[in-house]
């Protein structure tokens, strides 16, 4: 028990820092969007080097690099969560935290729906209802936006795919986050290099508190990551499920009570029906777990 409510403690964490990240990226302005992710990746890649070191995880890291197939997929993973980190701060930068708070909402249903498009794996009738109202709630914001809500649709997506493809690598989350900006990082220290060399980087042109902010986006990285992995194995995946929405409801409530984004009548309408469809989504989804535990616990008995 008290496990338990420890790692209930650093999922909450975990999730309210991400929750928060409209409240952080903005302070690195007048920087660009590619600028923050070029130095994020590099920052990353040297806090989780160290990570690793003081961990002592090198000869996992080191097993995940030769084996192939994970590789590869990791290789996938850094590009998909490069897109989702630099879609992720030009909406936060760009006010656009709503639709950035849309993308996360509607995750654990791209997630679902991915599984039976690439993995084959089969819905219940309940899952599908609330995919259906997803979906139609996605029109319904479309139509209010007057253009599909692109942000929160590649948030959502690129998440989906950066999920898919660390599950099938089966490398643990601080090893394979290290892979991951270690194989960017070249790209992106020659892009800070690039601006750097033209004159047209931010780093060390707003004073010395600004170029310190930079540093940190490893730290800030690292540490909801970090909070992550211990929750996961301290608390059922089920309560790390309920816990992901901790997040979007944070960045739903900065967007609207904070950063006063327009939040007009077809809006409401549109997240009400992506709450519905998780509403169905994660009850059905407790419900079939205590059936399957009820049905094992009878199996046992006999």
């Amino acid at each position: 028990m008290p496990d338990t409510r420890q790692g209930l403690l650093f999922g909450t964490a975990a999730y309210a820092l991400w929750g928060l990240f409209p409240l952080y990226w903005p302070l690195l302005e007048p920087a660009g969007a590619v600028e923050i992710l070029a130095h994020r990746i590099v920052w990353s890649s040297l806090t989780m080097t160290v990570l690793v070191l003081v961990l002592r995880r090198t000869p996992t890291v080191l097993a995940a690099v030769r084996d192939r197939r994970s590789l590869a997929l990791l290789a996938v993973a850094a590009v998909v969560i490069s897109v989702n980190w630099a879609t992720y701060i030009y909406g936060v930068n760009n006010g656009r935290v709503v639709e950035a708070a849309l993308g996360y909402f509607i995750n654990p249903l791209v997630t679902v729906m991915m599984g039976v498009l690439v993995l084959g794996e089969g819905l219940r009738r309940l899952q599908w209802i609330a995919l259906g109202i997803a979906a139609f709630a996605v029109v319904v914001l479309a139509i209010d936006y007057g253009r599909p809500p692109w942000v929160a649709l590649v948030l959502a997506f690129s998440f989906g795919t950066y999920g898919l493809a660390k599950k099938q690598a089966g490398v643990g989350p601080v090893e394979s986050l290290t892979v991951e900006t270690l194989l960017l990082a070249p790209i992106a220290m020659s892009y800070v290099a690039w601006l750097v060399l033209t004159g047209t980087s931010t780093f060390g042109g707003h004073g010395s508190g600004h170029a310190l902010l930079f540093t940190t986006t490893g730290i800030v990285t690292a540490i909801p990551l970090m909070l992550f992995g211990a929750a996961a194995i301290r608390v059922p995946l089920v309560a790390l499920g309920l816990l992901q929405y901790l997040a979007p409801v944070i960045q739903f409530a900065l967007g609207v009570l904070l950063f006063h984004e327009a939040m007009p009548t077809g809006r409401w309408i549109g997240f009400g029906l992506v709450w519905v469809a998780l509403v169905i989504f994660t009850v059905e989804t407790l419900n079939h777990r205590r059936r399957q535990l009820r049905m094992v616990a009878e199996a046992s008995a006999v």
